[in-house]
């Protein structure tokens, strides 16, 4: 199943107070490793952004007067992430806010879930780590994540390290540099670029014990067993499948 790693940033925080997407971020993800197809782009929302929202992800009014609207770029955004896996971080929110916006259009599409399927990776990460903080920044940091060009939240931005951090959740990854990134424009373009193979390290170095370690992990041994007044079970099955057969 192709995957795409999703993240939207809005004009505020609830869709049933009127607030809109004014940016949509998305990374594909096959086979375990983040290709160079993306979609991007920046939405005019055709209504104020709130402060506290400017402040999250420093978008203005002005930055997006003369984006196109969500009924421009709808299209192209289904025809993207049709039939694929959404990997979002707080699903509820980003699901929320796409819904709205496709039904406001009275698009035959008006659930994203009837073309895509949804991974919530805030439950998956509360499930992995109860207890614990399980925003981007805390996940970033468990997994030891580079995120430190997120000074402010951004769509394709977040996607981006989102991808890296459920890769890591659910594995590891490699996270390749694919041939022409660099410079690269994302903003409402896609196209696909087969991921390059991951370049495998030399052959790996086998270190045995010495005899002298040998001994010193036998005498280890006898010390536990003399404690607990019983061998190790691997020894005790050792020398049973050792023992020969009455």
């Amino acid at each position: 199943m192709r995957q795409i790693v999703l993240d939207t940033e809005t004009t505020g925080l609830e869709p049933s107070q009127g607030h809109r997407i004014i940016e949509i971020g998305c990374v594909e993800i096959s086979n375990r490793r983040t290709t160079q197809n993306r979609f991007h782009q920046y939405i005019n929302p055709q209504r104020e952004i709130d402060e506290g929202a400017v402040e999250v992800h420093g978008i203005t009014n002005e930055f997006l007067d003369d984006k196109p609207l969500f009924s421009d770029i709808a299209q192209d955004f289904l025809a993207f992430v049709n039939g694929a896996e959404l990997i979002i971080h707080n699903a509820p929110f980003d699901v929320g806010f796409i819904n709205h916006e496709l039904k406001r259009l009275g698009a035959s599409v008006q659930r994203i879930e009837d073309c895509c399927s949804i991974l919530d990776t805030l439950s998956m990460a509360r499930q992995l780590h109860p207890g614990q903080k399980n925003n981007l920044d805390a996940l970033c940091k468990r997994y030891e994540i580079d995120n430190s060009s997120r000074t402010l939240h951004g769509a394709l931005l977040d996607a981006e390290i989102l991808a890296d951090v459920y890769l890591a959740m659910t594995g590891g990854q490699v996270h390749l540099s694919l041939e022409g990134d660099e410079g690269s424009q994302h903003t409402g373009q896609t196209g696909t670029t087969a991921p390059r193979p991951v370049e495998r390290s030399q052959k790996l170095r086998v270190i045995t014990a010495s005899a002298a370690e040998l001994l010193e992990h036998d005498k280890r041994l006898a010390a536990i067993a003399k404690a607990s007044g019983s061998k190790a079970v691997w020894q005790l099955i050792e020398e049973s499948t050792e023992a020969p057969a009455n």
